[in-house]
Protein backbone atom coordinates (compact mmCIF):
# COMPACT_ATOMS: atom_id res chain seq x y z
CA UNK A 1 0.00 0.00 0.00
CA UNK A 2 0.91 3.15 -1.14
CA UNK A 3 1.26 6.09 2.24
CA UNK A 4 0.15 9.39 1.57
CA UNK A 5 3.12 11.58 2.77
CA UNK A 6 0.75 13.97 4.13
CA UNK A 7 -0.78 10.74 6.72
CA UNK A 8 2.54 9.47 7.52
CA UNK A 9 0.21 7.72 10.72
CA UNK A 10 -1.00 5.04 8.04
CA UNK A 11 1.86 3.07 8.19
CA UNK A 12 1.82 2.65 11.90
CA UNK A 13 -1.35 1.08 11.79
CA UNK A 14 -1.54 -2.83 12.91
CA UNK A 15 -3.10 -5.40 10.72
CA UNK A 16 -6.70 -5.11 10.78
CA UNK A 17 -7.07 -1.39 11.38
CA UNK A 18 -8.66 0.00 8.08
CA UNK A 19 -6.77 3.42 6.59
CA UNK A 20 -9.92 5.05 5.79
CA UNK A 21 -13.30 4.66 7.52
CA UNK A 22 -15.58 2.12 6.65
CA UNK A 23 -19.20 2.69 6.26
CA UNK A 24 -20.95 1.54 8.91
CA UNK A 25 -23.69 -0.89 9.44
CA UNK A 26 -26.30 1.55 11.23
CA UNK A 27 -25.86 5.41 10.80
CA UNK A 28 -28.26 6.25 13.99
CA UNK A 29 -26.96 5.69 17.54
CA UNK A 30 -30.56 4.39 18.11
CA UNK A 31 -29.83 1.48 15.57
CA UNK A 32 -26.40 0.75 16.92
CA UNK A 33 -28.01 0.25 20.61
CA UNK A 34 -30.35 -1.47 19.42
CA UNK A 35 -28.47 -4.02 17.46
CA UNK A 36 -26.12 -4.34 20.23
CA UNK A 37 -29.00 -5.33 22.72
CA UNK A 38 -30.40 -7.64 20.58
CA UNK A 39 -26.98 -9.26 20.10
CA UNK A 40 -25.96 -9.33 23.67
CA UNK A 41 -29.39 -10.07 25.28
CA UNK A 42 -29.16 -11.23 29.01
CA UNK A 43 -25.35 -10.49 29.54
CA UNK A 44 -24.79 -7.42 31.95
CA UNK A 45 -24.57 -4.19 30.77
CA UNK A 46 -24.09 -2.18 33.49
CA UNK A 47 -23.28 -2.40 36.97
CA UNK A 48 -23.79 0.16 39.65
CA UNK A 49 -23.72 -0.73 43.14
CA UNK A 50 -23.64 -4.29 43.02
CA UNK A 51 -26.74 -4.42 40.58
CA UNK A 52 -26.22 -4.92 37.32
CA UNK A 53 -28.88 -4.43 34.11
CA UNK A 54 -28.45 -6.75 31.43
CA UNK A 55 -28.46 -5.72 27.80
CA UNK A 56 -32.08 -6.55 27.53
CA UNK A 57 -33.04 -4.74 30.30
CA UNK A 58 -31.51 -1.49 28.95
CA UNK A 59 -33.03 -1.96 26.29
CA UNK A 60 -37.30 -2.36 27.22
CA UNK A 61 -36.57 -0.08 29.92
CA UNK A 62 -35.85 2.70 27.37
CA UNK A 63 -38.65 1.03 24.74
CA UNK A 64 -41.11 2.26 28.00
CA UNK A 65 -39.50 5.45 28.26
CA UNK A 66 -39.32 6.58 24.67
CA UNK A 67 -43.20 5.33 24.87
CA UNK A 68 -43.87 7.75 28.13
CA UNK A 69 -41.78 10.71 26.08
CA UNK A 70 -43.83 9.87 22.87
CA UNK A 71 -47.34 9.45 24.27
CA UNK A 72 -47.73 10.62 27.57
CA UNK A 73 -45.46 13.84 27.03
CA UNK A 74 -46.71 14.16 23.51
CA UNK A 75 -42.37 15.47 22.97
CA UNK A 76 -42.26 14.88 18.76
CA UNK A 77 -38.91 14.39 17.13
CA UNK A 78 -36.33 17.09 16.98
CA UNK A 79 -37.45 17.89 20.77
CA UNK A 80 -34.39 18.53 23.18
CA UNK A 81 -34.53 16.43 26.25
CA UNK A 82 -31.65 17.43 29.09
CA UNK A 83 -30.17 14.48 31.02
CA UNK A 84 -28.89 15.97 34.17
CA UNK A 85 -27.56 13.03 36.54
CA UNK A 86 -24.13 11.23 37.87
CA UNK A 87 -23.54 7.66 36.59
CA UNK A 88 -26.30 5.76 37.41
CA UNK A 89 -28.30 2.99 35.75
CA UNK A 90 -31.23 5.41 34.89
CA UNK A 91 -28.47 7.12 32.60
CA UNK A 92 -28.18 5.33 29.32
CA UNK A 93 -31.69 4.36 30.15
CA UNK A 94 -32.34 7.64 29.33
CA UNK A 95 -30.06 8.31 26.68
CA UNK A 96 -31.29 5.36 24.47
CA UNK A 97 -34.92 6.33 25.57
CA UNK A 98 -34.34 9.87 23.80
CA UNK A 99 -32.60 8.56 20.68
CA UNK A 100 -35.00 5.91 20.05
CA UNK A 101 -37.95 8.58 20.27
CA UNK A 102 -36.10 10.78 17.62
CA UNK A 103 -35.32 13.41 20.46
CA UNK A 104 -32.46 15.55 20.84
CA UNK A 105 -29.86 14.92 23.82
CA UNK A 106 -28.78 18.28 25.99
CA UNK A 107 -26.12 16.76 28.12
CA UNK A 108 -26.02 18.85 31.72
CA UNK A 109 -23.77 18.32 34.58
CA UNK A 110 -25.08 17.49 37.63
CA UNK A 111 -23.00 20.37 39.06
CA UNK A 112 -24.20 22.85 37.46
CA UNK A 113 -25.13 25.97 39.08
CA UNK A 114 -28.41 27.79 38.55
CA UNK A 115 -27.22 30.46 36.26
CA UNK A 116 -25.67 27.62 34.13
CA UNK A 117 -28.23 25.50 34.47
CA UNK A 118 -30.70 28.27 32.95
CA UNK A 119 -28.30 29.01 30.16
CA UNK A 120 -28.20 25.56 29.00
CA UNK A 121 -31.88 24.87 29.32
CA UNK A 122 -32.45 28.71 27.39
CA UNK A 123 -30.20 28.24 24.89
CA UNK A 124 -30.87 24.62 24.03
CA UNK A 125 -34.60 24.75 24.48
CA UNK A 126 -35.22 21.80 25.98
CA UNK A 127 -38.98 21.25 27.10
CA UNK A 128 -38.36 18.38 29.09
CA UNK A 129 -35.22 17.27 32.06
CA UNK A 130 -34.55 13.49 33.16
CA UNK A 131 -32.79 15.17 36.82
CA UNK A 132 -31.17 13.60 39.22
CA UNK A 133 -33.05 14.26 42.48
CA UNK A 134 -29.91 15.79 44.71
CA UNK A 135 -30.10 18.58 41.74
CA UNK A 136 -33.43 19.17 41.06
CA UNK A 137 -32.92 22.29 44.36
CA UNK A 138 -31.27 24.18 41.39
CA UNK A 139 -33.73 23.67 38.41
CA UNK A 140 -36.50 24.92 41.30
CA UNK A 141 -34.50 27.84 41.45
CA UNK A 142 -34.98 28.83 37.59
CA UNK A 143 -37.37 26.22 35.78
CA UNK A 144 -39.69 29.22 35.51
CA UNK A 145 -37.68 31.10 33.36
CA UNK A 146 -36.69 27.89 30.74
CA UNK A 147 -39.11 26.50 28.35
CA UNK A 148 -38.93 22.75 30.60
CA UNK A 149 -42.20 21.87 30.73
CA UNK A 150 -41.75 18.16 31.97
CA UNK A 151 -39.27 16.75 35.04
CA UNK A 152 -38.71 13.51 35.64
CA UNK A 153 -37.05 12.58 39.14
CA UNK A 154 -34.00 9.89 39.02
CA UNK A 155 -32.90 8.95 42.43
CA UNK A 156 -29.43 6.88 43.57
CA UNK A 157 -31.42 3.77 44.40
CA UNK A 158 -34.31 4.36 42.25
CA UNK A 159 -33.24 1.29 39.98
CA UNK A 160 -30.86 -0.93 42.13
CA UNK A 161 -34.29 -2.85 43.72
CA UNK A 162 -35.45 -3.34 47.23
CA UNK A 163 -34.30 -3.62 49.63
CA UNK A 164 -30.37 -2.43 48.41
CA UNK A 165 -32.44 0.95 46.43
CA UNK A 166 -34.60 1.76 49.01
CA UNK A 167 -32.00 1.68 51.69
CA UNK A 168 -29.50 3.76 49.71
CA UNK A 169 -32.25 6.19 49.19
CA UNK A 170 -32.96 6.21 52.53
CA UNK A 171 -29.42 7.25 53.74
CA UNK A 172 -28.31 10.01 51.06
CA UNK A 173 -31.54 11.79 51.47
CA UNK A 174 -31.87 11.52 55.82
CA UNK A 175 -28.98 10.15 56.72
CA UNK A 176 -26.16 11.65 55.18
CA UNK A 177 -28.56 14.56 54.19
CA UNK A 178 -27.27 14.63 50.63
CA UNK A 179 -30.44 15.73 48.93
CA UNK A 180 -31.54 18.85 49.55
CA UNK A 181 -35.31 19.73 50.11
CA UNK A 182 -37.01 20.85 46.49
CA UNK A 183 -40.14 20.89 45.22
CA UNK A 184 -41.58 21.22 41.30
CA UNK A 185 -45.09 20.16 40.63
CA UNK A 186 -45.92 18.12 38.27
CA UNK A 187 -42.52 16.40 38.43
CA UNK A 188 -42.74 12.26 37.96
CA UNK A 189 -40.24 9.51 39.16
CA UNK A 190 -38.76 7.93 36.91
CA UNK A 191 -39.85 4.45 37.68
CA UNK A 192 -43.25 5.69 37.64
CA UNK A 193 -42.20 7.44 34.34
CA UNK A 194 -41.04 3.26 33.04
CA UNK A 195 -43.99 1.98 34.53
CA UNK A 196 -46.78 4.52 32.54
CA UNK A 197 -45.03 4.24 29.34
CA UNK A 198 -44.73 0.60 29.29
CA UNK A 199 -48.36 0.65 28.84
CA UNK A 200 -48.95 3.01 25.87
CA UNK A 201 -48.20 2.56 22.00
CA UNK A 202 -45.07 3.62 20.61
CA UNK A 203 -44.18 4.17 17.00
CA UNK A 204 -40.67 4.59 16.10
CA UNK A 205 -39.93 7.48 14.38
CA UNK A 206 -38.19 7.83 10.99
CA UNK A 207 -34.53 8.41 11.82
CA UNK A 208 -31.46 9.34 9.91
CA UNK A 209 -27.46 9.62 10.22
CA UNK A 210 -28.29 14.01 9.58
CA UNK A 211 -30.57 14.04 12.05
CA UNK A 212 -29.41 15.43 15.20
CA UNK A 213 -28.53 13.26 18.07
CA UNK A 214 -26.91 15.21 20.71
CA UNK A 215 -26.29 18.85 22.04
CA UNK A 216 -23.18 18.69 23.50
CA UNK A 217 -22.26 22.05 25.81
CA UNK A 218 -18.44 23.06 25.46
CA UNK A 219 -16.95 23.19 28.90
CA UNK A 220 -17.16 26.71 28.91
CA UNK A 221 -13.31 27.00 30.42
CA UNK A 222 -12.12 29.67 27.09
CA UNK A 223 -15.87 31.51 27.04
CA UNK A 224 -19.66 31.07 26.91
CA UNK A 225 -20.79 27.24 26.52
CA UNK A 226 -22.19 26.45 23.31
CA UNK A 227 -23.89 23.38 22.19
CA UNK A 228 -21.90 21.44 19.71
CA UNK A 229 -24.22 19.64 17.03
CA UNK A 230 -23.76 16.32 17.22
CA UNK A 231 -25.68 14.32 14.23
CA UNK A 232 -26.26 10.43 14.90
CA UNK A 233 -23.52 9.94 11.89
CA UNK A 234 -20.63 11.96 13.76
CA UNK A 235 -21.23 9.84 17.13
CA UNK A 236 -21.57 6.83 15.54
CA UNK A 237 -18.74 7.64 13.29
CA UNK A 238 -16.65 8.11 16.73
CA UNK A 239 -17.89 4.78 18.43
CA UNK A 240 -16.60 2.95 15.34
CA UNK A 241 -13.41 4.27 14.57
CA UNK A 242 -12.59 3.51 18.09
CA UNK A 243 -13.81 0.35 18.02
CA UNK A 244 -11.80 -0.25 14.79
CA UNK A 245 -8.51 0.98 16.62
CA UNK A 246 -8.69 -0.53 19.75
CA UNK A 247 -9.70 -4.02 17.73
CA UNK A 248 -6.48 -5.74 18.37
CA UNK A 249 -6.53 -5.66 21.59
CA UNK A 250 -10.63 -5.68 22.46
CA UNK A 251 -12.82 -8.57 22.72
CA UNK A 252 -16.49 -8.30 21.87
CA UNK A 253 -18.99 -9.38 24.82
CA UNK A 254 -15.93 -10.57 27.10
CA UNK A 255 -14.65 -6.55 28.20
CA UNK A 256 -15.04 -4.84 31.79
CA UNK A 257 -15.07 -1.19 31.37
CA UNK A 258 -14.75 0.77 34.57
CA UNK A 259 -17.16 4.36 33.88
CA UNK A 260 -15.33 6.46 35.93
CA UNK A 261 -15.51 9.57 33.82
CA UNK A 262 -19.33 10.50 34.21
CA UNK A 263 -20.80 10.09 31.22
CA UNK A 264 -22.68 13.86 30.64
CA UNK A 265 -18.60 14.39 29.46
CA UNK A 266 -18.38 13.58 25.86
CA UNK A 267 -15.45 11.85 26.51
CA UNK A 268 -16.86 9.45 28.79
CA UNK A 269 -20.50 9.14 26.62
CA UNK A 270 -18.82 7.75 23.60
CA UNK A 271 -15.58 5.70 25.10
CA UNK A 272 -17.20 4.07 27.80
CA UNK A 273 -21.13 4.48 27.66
CA UNK A 274 -21.88 3.68 23.49
CA UNK A 275 -18.22 2.23 22.84
CA UNK A 276 -18.54 -0.74 25.30
CA UNK A 277 -22.61 -1.15 25.36
CA UNK A 278 -21.83 -1.42 21.22
CA UNK A 279 -19.16 -4.33 22.11
CA UNK A 280 -21.14 -5.99 24.74
CA UNK A 281 -18.93 -5.05 27.63
CA UNK A 282 -19.87 -4.86 31.03
CA UNK A 283 -19.29 -1.22 32.48
CA UNK A 284 -19.14 -0.81 36.25
CA UNK A 285 -20.76 2.79 37.26
CA UNK A 286 -18.61 4.77 39.20
CA UNK A 287 -21.26 7.53 40.75
CA UNK A 288 -19.28 9.99 42.63
CA UNK A 289 -15.51 9.13 41.59
CA UNK A 290 -14.42 12.06 43.88
CA UNK A 291 -14.64 9.24 46.79
CA UNK A 292 -11.01 7.78 45.77
CA UNK A 293 -11.47 5.34 48.73
CA UNK A 294 -14.54 4.13 47.46
CA UNK A 295 -13.31 3.99 43.75
CA UNK A 296 -10.51 2.29 45.29
CA UNK A 297 -12.56 -0.45 46.90
CA UNK A 298 -15.00 -0.72 43.55
CA UNK A 299 -11.55 -1.20 41.89
CA UNK A 300 -10.45 -3.74 43.58
CA UNK A 301 -13.53 -6.03 43.15
CA UNK A 302 -14.22 -5.66 39.70
CA UNK A 303 -10.95 -7.08 37.72
CA UNK A 304 -11.47 -4.63 34.78
CA UNK A 305 -9.93 -4.71 31.53
CA UNK A 306 -10.87 -0.77 30.46
CA UNK A 307 -10.44 2.41 31.97
CA UNK A 308 -10.82 6.10 31.01
CA UNK A 309 -9.78 9.08 33.22
CA UNK A 310 -8.33 12.61 32.96
CA UNK A 311 -4.96 13.48 34.51
CA UNK A 312 -5.88 14.82 38.21
CA UNK A 313 -7.96 11.22 38.37
CA UNK A 314 -5.13 9.31 37.59
CA UNK A 315 -2.67 11.54 39.97
CA UNK A 316 -5.20 10.79 42.56
CA UNK A 317 -5.55 7.14 42.14
CA UNK A 318 -1.56 6.65 42.60
CA UNK A 319 -1.58 8.67 45.07
CA UNK A 320 -3.97 6.66 47.16
CA UNK A 321 -2.09 4.23 49.79
CA UNK A 322 -4.54 1.25 48.43
CA UNK A 323 -4.33 1.30 44.82
CA UNK A 324 -1.40 -1.03 44.85
CA UNK A 325 -3.59 -3.78 45.93
CA UNK A 326 -5.97 -3.29 43.15
CA UNK A 327 -5.91 -6.46 40.53
CA UNK A 328 -4.45 -5.11 37.58
CA UNK A 329 -4.10 -8.47 35.56
CA UNK A 330 -6.92 -8.28 33.11
CA UNK A 331 -6.16 -4.77 32.41
CA UNK A 332 -5.36 -3.94 28.58
CA UNK A 333 -6.27 -0.20 27.83
CA UNK A 334 -6.08 2.85 30.68
CA UNK A 335 -7.05 5.65 28.12
CA UNK A 336 -6.41 9.50 29.35
CA UNK A 337 -7.77 11.89 27.41
CA UNK A 338 -9.57 15.81 28.70
CA UNK A 339 -6.63 17.28 29.73
CA UNK A 340 -2.74 16.33 28.98
CA UNK A 341 -1.19 13.58 30.96
CA UNK A 342 1.85 14.29 32.90
CA UNK A 343 4.81 12.18 32.31
CA UNK A 344 5.50 11.72 36.03
CA UNK A 345 1.77 10.89 36.58
CA UNK A 346 2.09 8.41 33.86
CA UNK A 347 5.48 6.81 34.99
CA UNK A 348 3.53 6.29 38.31
CA UNK A 349 0.72 4.55 37.15
CA UNK A 350 3.07 2.47 35.08
CA UNK A 351 5.32 1.33 37.87
CA UNK A 352 2.04 0.51 39.77
CA UNK A 353 -0.15 -0.81 37.23
CA UNK A 354 2.60 -2.86 35.12
CA UNK A 355 0.19 -0.82 32.23
CA UNK A 356 0.86 2.07 29.69
CA UNK A 357 -1.44 4.87 29.91
CA UNK A 358 -2.83 5.53 26.52
CA UNK A 359 -3.44 9.00 25.82
CA UNK A 360 -5.64 10.67 23.26
CA UNK A 361 -7.28 13.87 21.95
CA UNK A 362 -10.52 14.95 21.22
CA UNK A 363 -13.16 18.00 21.99
CA UNK A 364 -16.51 17.95 22.39
CA UNK A 365 -16.55 19.32 18.69
CA UNK A 366 -14.88 16.10 17.59
CA UNK A 367 -17.43 14.13 19.20
CA UNK A 368 -15.43 12.46 21.24
CA UNK A 369 -11.95 11.39 20.39
CA UNK A 370 -9.91 12.41 17.19
CA UNK A 371 -6.37 10.72 17.56
CA UNK A 372 -4.92 8.01 20.06
CA UNK A 373 -1.94 5.97 20.89
CA UNK A 374 -2.13 2.64 19.82
CA UNK A 375 -3.40 0.09 22.52
CA UNK A 376 -0.71 -1.59 22.15
CA UNK A 377 2.03 0.73 23.49
CA UNK A 378 4.55 -0.29 26.30
CA UNK A 379 6.35 3.41 26.88
CA UNK A 380 4.18 6.79 26.96
CA UNK A 381 5.16 8.34 24.01
CA UNK A 382 4.55 11.79 25.34
CA UNK A 383 2.07 12.35 22.38
CA UNK A 384 -1.32 12.09 21.69
CA UNK A 385 -1.08 9.27 19.45
CA UNK A 386 -2.28 8.72 15.68
CA UNK A 387 -5.01 10.31 13.97
CA UNK A 388 -8.17 7.72 14.08
CA UNK A 389 -9.22 6.33 10.81
CA UNK A 390 -11.03 8.53 8.88
CA UNK A 391 -9.84 11.50 10.57
CA UNK A 392 -6.85 13.89 9.07
CA UNK A 393 -5.28 16.66 10.51
CA UNK A 394 -3.49 19.64 9.79
CA UNK A 395 -0.83 22.09 11.76
CA UNK A 396 -1.52 25.36 10.50
CA UNK A 397 0.34 28.71 10.71
CA UNK A 398 -1.56 32.06 11.17
CA UNK A 399 -2.54 32.58 8.03
CA UNK A 400 -3.99 29.55 7.41
CA UNK A 401 -1.17 28.15 5.68
CA UNK A 402 -0.05 24.51 6.07
CA UNK A 403 3.17 23.74 8.10
CA UNK A 404 5.94 21.00 7.50
CA UNK A 405 6.05 17.73 9.75
CA UNK A 406 7.58 18.85 13.16
CA UNK A 407 6.57 22.94 13.18
CA UNK A 408 4.06 24.52 16.07
CA UNK A 409 1.28 25.56 14.96
CA UNK A 410 -2.72 25.54 15.57
CA UNK A 411 -4.16 21.83 15.21
CA UNK A 412 -6.72 21.49 12.11
CA UNK A 413 -8.82 18.46 12.33
CA UNK A 414 -11.54 17.01 9.23
CA UNK A 415 -13.14 13.54 9.43
CA UNK A 416 -16.82 11.98 10.35
CA UNK A 417 -17.03 13.07 13.17
CA UNK A 418 -16.72 16.61 13.47
CA UNK A 419 -19.83 18.40 14.28
CA UNK A 420 -22.11 19.75 11.84
CA UNK A 421 -21.95 23.63 14.13
CA UNK A 422 -23.22 25.61 17.20
CA UNK A 423 -26.11 25.46 18.14
CA UNK A 424 -27.77 28.56 16.67
CA UNK A 425 -24.77 30.21 16.41
CA UNK A 426 -23.87 30.85 13.30
CA UNK A 427 -21.08 33.36 13.57
CA UNK A 428 -19.17 31.20 15.89
CA UNK A 429 -19.67 28.14 13.57
CA UNK A 430 -18.19 30.60 10.73
CA UNK A 431 -14.95 31.22 12.79
CA UNK A 432 -14.77 26.75 13.71
CA UNK A 433 -15.15 25.31 10.43
CA UNK A 434 -13.85 25.96 6.84
CA UNK A 435 -15.70 25.62 4.25
CA UNK A 436 -12.71 22.75 3.27
CA UNK A 437 -14.06 21.09 6.40
CA UNK A 438 -11.75 21.00 8.71
CA UNK A 439 -12.14 22.08 12.28
CA UNK A 440 -10.21 24.71 14.16
CA UNK A 441 -8.98 23.54 17.53
CA UNK A 442 -7.48 26.20 19.31
CA UNK A 443 -5.10 23.65 20.23
CA UNK A 444 -1.49 24.44 19.18
CA UNK A 445 0.44 20.97 18.13
CA UNK A 446 2.36 19.31 15.38
CA UNK A 447 2.65 16.02 13.65
CA UNK A 448 5.88 14.41 14.07
CA UNK A 449 7.55 12.63 11.13
CA UNK A 450 6.01 9.47 12.14
CA UNK A 451 2.74 10.80 12.21
CA UNK A 452 2.23 11.13 15.80
CA UNK A 453 0.46 14.21 17.20
CA UNK A 454 1.48 16.58 20.10
CA UNK A 455 -0.48 19.06 21.40
CA UNK A 456 1.86 21.93 22.67
CA UNK A 457 -1.30 23.77 24.68
CA UNK A 458 -4.37 25.76 24.35
CA UNK A 459 -3.95 28.60 21.97
CA UNK A 460 -5.22 31.29 24.54
CA UNK A 461 -3.34 29.76 27.53
CA UNK A 462 0.12 30.63 25.93
CA UNK A 463 2.08 33.07 27.53
CA UNK A 464 4.36 35.65 25.76
CA UNK A 465 7.93 36.42 27.54
CA UNK A 466 9.84 38.50 25.57
CA UNK A 467 8.71 37.52 22.32
CA UNK A 468 8.98 33.95 23.66
CA UNK A 469 6.25 31.57 23.23
CA UNK A 470 5.70 30.01 26.78
CA UNK A 471 3.69 26.88 27.09
CA UNK A 472 1.30 26.16 30.52
CA UNK A 473 1.73 22.49 29.47
CA UNK A 474 5.82 21.89 29.62
CA UNK A 475 6.13 23.82 33.04
CA UNK A 476 3.35 21.90 34.52
CA UNK A 477 4.93 18.57 33.23
CA UNK A 478 8.13 19.73 34.83
CA UNK A 479 6.40 20.59 38.28
CA UNK A 480 4.58 16.92 38.42
CA UNK A 481 7.65 15.51 38.43
CA UNK A 482 9.47 17.40 41.99
CA UNK A 483 8.67 14.95 45.07
CA UNK A 484 6.70 17.43 47.04
CA UNK A 485 4.11 18.67 44.59
CA UNK A 486 0.85 17.06 43.99
CA UNK A 487 -0.62 19.48 41.17
CA UNK A 488 0.06 22.67 40.03
CA UNK A 489 -1.04 25.33 37.32
CA UNK A 490 1.12 27.78 35.22
CA UNK A 491 -0.49 30.85 33.87
CA UNK A 492 0.79 34.23 32.59
CA UNK A 493 0.91 37.62 34.60
CA UNK A 494 1.77 41.10 33.80
CA UNK A 495 5.35 42.21 33.70
CA UNK A 496 6.62 45.63 32.61
CA UNK A 497 9.82 44.39 31.05
CA UNK A 498 8.94 41.44 29.52
CA UNK A 499 5.60 41.52 28.85
CA UNK A 500 4.53 38.46 30.40
CA UNK A 501 5.60 36.23 33.17
CA UNK A 502 5.30 32.70 33.90
CA UNK A 503 3.42 32.19 37.68
CA UNK A 504 3.27 29.11 38.79
CA UNK A 505 0.09 27.94 41.09
CA UNK A 506 1.01 24.88 43.28
CA UNK A 507 -1.07 22.55 45.84
CA UNK A 508 2.09 20.98 47.75
CA UNK A 509 2.51 17.13 48.93
CA UNK A 510 5.25 18.24 51.30
CA UNK A 511 4.08 21.34 53.99
CA UNK A 512 7.69 22.55 54.10
CA UNK A 513 8.20 23.04 50.44
CA UNK A 514 8.80 26.75 49.48
CA UNK A 515 9.02 29.20 46.48
CA UNK A 516 12.60 29.29 46.59
CA UNK A 517 13.10 25.06 46.37
CA UNK A 518 10.99 25.16 43.42
CA UNK A 519 12.35 27.50 40.95
CA UNK A 520 15.76 26.07 42.38
CA UNK A 521 13.91 23.18 40.89
CA UNK A 522 12.82 24.36 37.71
CA UNK A 523 16.22 26.68 36.99
CA UNK A 524 17.68 23.15 36.33
CA UNK A 525 15.54 22.14 33.81
CA UNK A 526 14.31 24.86 31.79
CA UNK A 527 15.76 27.63 29.92
CA UNK A 528 15.00 30.94 32.17
CA UNK A 529 12.69 32.73 30.75
CA UNK A 530 10.00 29.35 31.18
CA UNK A 531 11.45 29.47 34.91
CA UNK A 532 8.19 30.83 37.66
CA UNK A 533 8.76 34.49 38.46
CA UNK A 534 5.85 33.69 41.13
CA UNK A 535 4.82 30.91 43.03
CA UNK A 536 1.17 30.68 44.70
CA UNK A 537 0.56 27.82 47.15
CA UNK A 538 -3.14 26.97 47.06
CA UNK A 539 -5.13 24.30 49.04
CA UNK A 540 -6.91 22.97 46.13
CA UNK A 541 -7.17 23.91 42.29
CA UNK A 542 -10.25 25.30 40.57
CA UNK A 543 -11.25 22.38 38.25
CA UNK A 544 -13.80 21.77 35.82
CA UNK A 545 -16.15 18.38 36.71
CA UNK A 546 -13.96 16.01 35.08
CA UNK A 547 -11.09 17.40 36.95
CA UNK A 548 -9.76 19.31 34.07
CA UNK A 549 -7.74 22.41 36.05
CA UNK A 550 -9.36 25.69 35.06
CA UNK A 551 -6.54 28.03 34.25
CA UNK A 552 -8.75 30.75 33.43
CA UNK A 553 -10.50 31.14 37.02
CA UNK A 554 -6.87 31.68 38.10
CA UNK A 555 -6.20 34.39 35.95
CA UNK A 556 -9.26 36.30 37.38
CA UNK A 557 -8.34 35.88 40.77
Amino acid sequence: MTIDPRKPWLALYPPGVPADYPPPEHDTVAGLMQAAAAQFGERPAFENFGVTASFADIDRHAKDLAAYFQSVLGLKKGDRVAIMMPNLIDYPVALFAIFRAGLVVVSVNPLYTARELEHTLKDSGALAIVIYEGAAHTLQEIIARTPVKHVITASVGGMLGFPKGWILNLVLRHVKKMVPAWSIPGAVAFRDALKQGAGRQFTPPTIGGDDLAILQYTGGTTGVSKGAMLRHRNVVANVEQMRLYFSPVVNEGEEVAVAALPFYHILALVLNCMLFFRLGGRQILITNPKDIPRFVATLKDSRFSFIVGVNTLYNALVNNPDFAAVDFSRLKIAGGGGAPLQLAVAKRWKEITGKTLVEGYGLTETSGASSCNLPTITEHTGTTGLPLPGVDIEIRDDLGHALPQGEVGQVFIRGPNIMQGYWQRPDDTAQVLGDDGYLATGDMGLVTPEGYLKIVDRLKDMVLVSGFNVYPNEIEDVLAGHPGILESAVIGIPDDQSGEAVKAVVVRKDPALDEKAIIAFCRERMTGYKVPRQVEFRDTLPKSPVGKILRRELRTK
